[in-house]
């Protein structure tokens, strides 16, 4: 039995992918098509960030447009749910039988194109090292929320994601931002018994937010039935109250729960670390259009990151290609 903290050596691998969510096991299907030997890796467990959604959560698209693999996906519903989408990623994981490391965080990088050394720690800090031809970073962005950088962030009763709105009910809950995430909670929250305020700083609800949802919310809020406080924002958040800059100047909300839902963000300093060069405002990671390689030799890039900070252009329906592109530059230069 291998010691806590012992480095076990692994076999090589043609391509690892990092990160196992759709567009991860979409790059790792299309790879071992190629011919090539793949693994996955994943500091969670089988679309982790999937998992973590709100459990009654339903996709806005349709279940066609979630399919990898050439897989069909089952669904009785229009727009699939949480519950339907992991069952549906778990059986093609099944299907292809591919190599999944879950519960493996990716803890540095060494060596360079054609023999990476990718040392993975496990939940008992035992360290394992794979070693690939290739890497396919598909880390997603959801792991890493937007702070707001304000007093009392790190009290228990802030949570920057939503999960289920029954323990909240009876209580008094403000909810920031004004994008889908936010608008899908208040309304959730409030329709479970929830008293809430909606604190958003822009001047209203956000023209992107679902044409389905947008008008709901905007009706609730109309009719007094959730509070809003717009071109606003939380500067503190106490035990018992918020504090907030309004236009009308500061205000104080008896508070037991704050959801502060404000978006997310890709691991930047992970791809730094890489050596992967990030450019513009938006910090675009430097990578090839057409075979989705970075400015780093065989470190490829897939999914939401490519996009940099602009995380609402790309997810499921659009990443799930990036397989394609990705293995189609592999088959040209890499011998099997």
């Amino acid at each position: 039995m291998a010691n806590v903290n012992e480095v076990v050596q692994d076999v090589k691998l043609d391509v690892l992918v990092i990160g196992a969510g759709p567009t991860g096991l979409a790059c790792a299907i299309d790879a071992q098509r190629a011919g090539f030997r793949v693994a996955l890796a994943d500091k969670g467990c089988l679309c982790n960030s999937l998992f973590h959604y709100p459990s009654h959560m339903t996709f806005f698209t349709t279940p066609e447009l979630l399919e990898i693999g050439d897989i069909p996906f089952p669904s009785p519903h229009q727009k699939p749910t949480r519950d339907e989408a992991l069952q549906y990623y778990r059986q093609v994981a099944a299907h292809y039988r591919l190599d999944v490391r879950q519960y493996q965080r990716v803890e540095r990088v060494t060596g360079g194109d054609g023999d990476f050394g990718v040392a993975l720690r496990d939940r008992f800090e035992r360290e394992t090292v794979l070693r690939a031809r290739k890497l396919i970073v598909a880390t997603g962005y959801y792991d890493l929320p937007n702070r707001l950088g304000i007093p009392g962030e790190e009290l228990t009763k802030v949570h920057h994601y939503y999960d289920d709105p029954h323990p909240y009910s009876g209580l008094d809950v403000v909810v920031i931002g004004g994008k889908n995430s936010a608008a899908i909670a208040a309304l959730e929250l409030w329709r479970h018994g929830a008293r809430v305020t909606l604190v958003h700083r822009g001047p209203g609800i956000h023209n992107h937010v679902k044409y389905w949802i947008k008008p709901d919310i905007e009706n609730r809020i109309k009719n007094g039935e959730v509070r809003a406080h717009f071109e606003s924002r939380v500067v503190e958040i106490g035990l018992d109250e918020v504090r907030l800059e309004t236009p009308e100047g500061e205000s104080r909300l008896k508070n037991d729960f704050v959801f502060a839902l404000t978006g997310y963000h890709p691991d930047f300093d992970f791809l730094a670390n890489l050596g992967v060069r990030s450019e513009g405002e938006d910090r675009l990671p430097v990578c090839n259009p057409d075979t989705l390689e970075s400015n780093v030799r065989g470190i490829y890039l897939a999914g939401v990151i490519v996009a940099g900070a602009r995380t609402n252009e790309i997810f499921i329906e659009n990443g799930r290609f990036h397989g394609g592109v990705i293995a189609r530059d592999l088959a040209a230069r890499m011998t099997r």
